[in-house]
């Protein structure tokens, strides 16, 4: 029974059978029949089985009575009180649905209100989807038959442009069907715990991508993620796109998502359902002019910080930094003397700096940032977390740990400061120390998949990639949407010599978002198999601006290192060296102890043919980090570079001595005459104990 009907079960004594009788009693309903009959014929007309059958329309006491087929089976509503469903049986649903809609659509209908409420599912499974076909004669206007709070289930599957005064569309299908398929597998609607305004306005300022999606596969995410764009232009506009989709998960190669496209401008759609019957009623202040003054009391403080801190946590997915960044400034703007959102902002900035490849702007803005929020208020945990993220960027590790010290004394159990204590720890090569600290986190906080993230990088320093390989896949448990992860385990999976695992594992992360990490990643693996054009291409995507780190060294030397191989491109080699030279030498003279980047400015420094300079900066690396594998072999790398094989020689077998990758050793084309001169290299020693 909704706003606008009651529905009885009946028996039609005429033709023996059983059927249901809705009542329609809106205040809004016409008394003209005829255009109502006119849409329950298009409803009749559709053939497919999901649809509810319509037998007539009679007027009984000024009403008018709709007789349709009697359904046995339960609502998805009932059905979800069990909890989420198996995976499996969600795509199913949603298939059946899917395919039903395709075929409305064709039919210039539009539901306008799919929900789990609106939903069936019989005995034998079979999916029937109810209230269609009714909306274009209610007045979408009426506000006297639901106040707001009982359009809960409404609103929370209504797109963004609905919820702005927009007429429906199949998009608008699209995005509905996407959240009742996020419900299905999460066990619960995304915002769960917002009403009201607070709801309507989670939906409009956040992107589905916010969403918890730790119990997704990939491919299922990145479907919610098409289907649930904010825009309907980048969202899948056909059902019939969705319907691929899901037959691609269910064969397990799942394409990637096509081109969103808008319909047709011309094509007139009939919008039908009860968002008409329920979801507008008392809801005419979302109109584009009503909404400006919503917007600005919707969220409060601590929705908004509270958000905030929900984008920091998956802060590799894309805009999630953004979205931050805007939370924490709106907190920010109407509470200047808000300390924790000055030390979320300044957390927000410093990852950005980190992500966008060292863009000191960022790291300056963090440190004011970071700055305020102490000002504000010393005894805020998160204030001295975020200092010491700052100092640890910095390359000031004394004051960072102090920092950091000050943050744990105040918050032991803070995940930020942990997280930030134990990347600390491995940034000083402080190992030991960092694999306890983790460790006890791990307990403290055992879904936060960040630590399995460190935990595993701390692993692949020391060479351990079978170890670090556990723990990246340990944290896609966790979150099967973190890119970062995949990067990780892929590169795990590489120094394993398994590239086709690890090509696959960077293949389903970009289907999540194009990403710097994967596309290096990718271009790892290329090079390694000699692919050297293909590796090029990888890596140029990494170092642009639209879809990798422009001021990342990394992805600068990995650029050089495939272009020298290329004819021609020598040139553009050297330009790519001296970029990343030129980058790391300015993060250098702020942390002239920092290890790995020493070592990979000597490598950087030889191939620009510095000789003196590469083997000085080498040798300082070299001795501070003697059971490094890494820095070994870049030692080994950077001597034979400059003529010194004997030398090369320790190195390179140091380094294999330590762990380093046999494939990748044999894959280094510099290293190839080395390896004809000495072919005892070939034969891997193993790991000391």
């Amino acid at each position: 029974m909704g706003g606008y009907s009651r529905v009885f079960a009946a028996w039609d004594s005429v033709l023996q059978r059983h059927v249901a009788i809705k009542r329609m009693h809106a205040p809004g309903l016409p008394q003209d029949p005829h255009p109502l009959l006119k849409e329950a014929r298009l409803g009749a007309s559709l053939k497919h089985t999901a649809f509810v059958r319509i037998f007539a329309i009679e007027k009984h006491q000024q009403a008018q009575v709709i007789v349709m087929e009697l359904i046995e089976g339960e609502t998805l509503t009932q059905r979800l009180v069990g909890g989420a469903l198996p995976m499996a049986e969600a795509l199913d649903i949603i298939g059946q649905i899917a395919e039903a809609m395709h075929e409305a659509h064709q039919a210039q209908l539009i539901h306008g209100d799919l929900k789990p409420s609106n939903v069936m599912l019989e005995p034998s499974c079979r999916v029937r989807i109810l209230d269609f076909g009714l909306a274009r004669s209610i007045d979408p206007l009426a506000t006297e038959s639901a106040p707001l709070d009982n359009a809960q289930g409404t609103i929370a599957y209504m797109a963004p442009e609905r919820l702005l005064g927009q007429s429906s569309s199949p998009a608008s299908d699209v995005y509905a069907l996407g959240v009742v398929l996020y419900e299905l597998i999460a066990g619960h609607r995304p915002h769960a715990g917002l009403r009201g305004l607070a709801l309507a306005a989670a939906h409009l300022q956040l992107s589905s991508r916010l969403w918890d999606f730790s119990a997704f596969r990939p491919e299922c995410a990145a479907l919610v993620h098409a289907m649930t764009a904010q825009q309907p232009a980048d969202r899948l506009q056909s059902m019939d796109q969705v319907t691929q989709q899901l037959r691609a998960i269910a064969v397990g190669q799942p394409p990637p998502m096509p081109p969103a496209k808008l319909p047709p401008g011309n094509a007139r759609w009939l919008a039908s359902g009860a968002l008409a019957l329920a979801a507008l009623a008392g809801m005419a202040w979302l109109s584009t002019a009503a909404w400006q003054p919503l917007r600005a009391i919707a969220m409060s403080e601590a929705d908004m910080l509270r958000a905030g801190m929900a984008s920091l946590a998956t802060g590799d997915r894309d805009n999630s930094l953004n979205q931050a960044i805007a939370d924490f400034d709106a907190v920010l703007k109407k509470n200047p003397r808000h300390a924790a959102a000055a030390a979320g902002l300044s957390l927000a900035y410093s990852l950005r700096y980190a992500g966008d490849g060292r863009d000191e702007a960022w790291l300056k803005l963090a440190d004011a940032s970071a700055q305020q929020a102490l000002r504000l208020d010393n005894q805020l945990a998160l204030a001295h977390a975020a200092q010491a993220s700052v100092l640890e960027f910095q390359g000031h590790y004394p004051g960072a740990q102090q920092a950091s010290t000050r943050a744990l004394q105040l918050d032991p159990l803070n995940a930020l400061a942990l997280l930030g204590h134990a990347r600390l720890l491995i940034a000083m090569h402080r190992y030991a120390d960092a694999e306890h600290a983790l460790r006890d986190a791990m307990q403290l906080h055992p879904r936060e998949r960040r630590f399995a993230d460190l935990l595993g990088t701390l692993h692949y320093r020391q060479g351990d990639y079978a170890q670090a390989e556990r723990d990246f896949r340990l944290s896609l448990k966790l979150q099967p949407n973190a890119v970062y992860a995949y990067a990780n385990l892929s590169a795990a999976l590489l120094s394993q010599n398994r590239s086709d695992e690890a090509l696959q594992l960077v293949q389903q992360g970009l289907m999540l978002q194009p990403d710097s990490h994967l596309y290096s990643n990718l271009g790892t693996i290329l090079y390694a198999r000699g692919a050297y054009a293909g590796a090029a291409d990888a890596f140029e995507q990494a170092a642009s601006s639209a879809k990798g780190s422009p001021n990342n060294y990394l992805v600068w030397a990995n650029l050089a290192d495939a272009l020298r191989w290329l004819p021609g491109r020598q040139q553009d080699a050297q330009h790519a060296y001296q970029r990343a030279s030129d980058l790391l030498g300015a993060l250098l003279q702020r942390s002239p102890d920092n290890i790995n980047r020493m070592s990979r400015y000597a490598l950087y420094q030889a191939r620009l043919g510095q000789p003196t300079a590469a083997l000085e900066w080498s040798q300082r690396a070299s001795d501070a980090a003697p059971a490094s594998p890494e820095v070994q072999f870049r030692a080994a790398l950077t001597a034979e570079l400059t003529g010194r094989r004997l030398l090369a020689t320790q190195h390179l077998a140091r380094a294999r001595q330590l762990g380093y990758p046999a494939n990748l050793i044999d894959s280094e084309p510099d290293l190839v005459a080395l390896r004809r001169a000495i072919p005892t290299l070939h034969q891997p020693t193993g790991k000391p104990p």
